[in-house]
């Protein structure tokens, strides 16, 4: 707990035997109360290693759902537990779990509601080995996004993120893609519900065990990026409403 609200970790996993152990261990774990692993379908032994480490809640999807079914069901599973914060946190070690405490602070002390570690402010990024052409579509992908939604984001793609449990009343994720493209399409949703968001520079490393998209998928995320927000400037417009903006 922290300043009175019960901090949930999610770990979204697919084949994630090799890291999962690296990235609990850094843990903050004197603030927080509930630790919750789905594992999409691994091909490896994730779930084992989950059970072995002694997290309390691990659910395991016989089929993959992809990736933003996978955290459909962290969310849902945090916020049958009454969570208040909500943190997101990839499983392959790519983020550090230190930023842990700083992250759950602005939301526990009612700064944002919404938080973003991001790769983007400071040199994090190419530091810790990003490719370039990632880097690239990164900077461009965001510029576009800013403008089409009227925001100063430094990026849109990091991969941890939290939340006040508040927010999940106001947005409907069902609605949203199991791909990749969930992640934008909620910070869509979050925008058009009013909702600020926060963020903290955060390092990162990239090595052949983190989890990655290839070149096609990585276009087609890009494209489904923009799409989210042409469709949220449509909407508020009031010219077109997509689905995912109602509630």
């Amino acid at each position: 707990m922290l300043n009175g609200k019960k901090i949930g970790i999610v770990l979204p996993a697919y084949n994630a035997a090799s890291t999962l152990e690296k990235t609990y261990l850094e843990i903050p774990f004197d603030i927080i109360d509930e630790v919750i692993l789905v594992d999409d379908a691994s091909k490896d032994n994730t779930s084992e290693i989950a059970r072995k480490l002694g997290i309390k809640h691990i659910i395991r999807h016989e089929k993959n759902k992809g990736y933003g079914g996978n955290q459909k069901s962290c969310y849902a599973k945090a916020l049958e537990l009454e969570m208040d914060i909500i943190i997101m946190l990839h499983p392959d070690y790519q983020y550090t779990p230190k930023l842990i405490h700083s992250i759950s602070g602005i939301i526990a002390y009612d700064v944002y509601p919404v938080v973003l570690a991001s790769r983007i402010l400071g040199n994090g990024a190419l530091k810790g080995g990003m490719p370039l052409y990632k880097y690239i579509a990164n900077r461009f992908l965001t510029l576009s996004q800013n403008i089409l939604m009227g925001q100063k984001l430094s990026e849109y793609h990091s991969g941890y993120r939290a939340f006040s449990k508040e927010v999940f009343s106001k947005i409907n994720i069902e609605k949203n893609s199991d791909d990749f493209v969930f992640d934008n399409q909620m910070l869509g949703q979050i925008f058009f519900a009013g909702y600020e968001i926060g963020e903290v520079t955060c390092p990162t490393k990239y090595f052949d065990e983190a989890s990655s998209i290839n070149f096609k998928r990585s276009v087609q995320y890009g494209l489904g990026v923009l799409g989210v927000s042409i469709s949220y400037r449509l909407a508020k417009w009031k010219i077109y409403t997509s689905s995912i903006f109602k509630k």
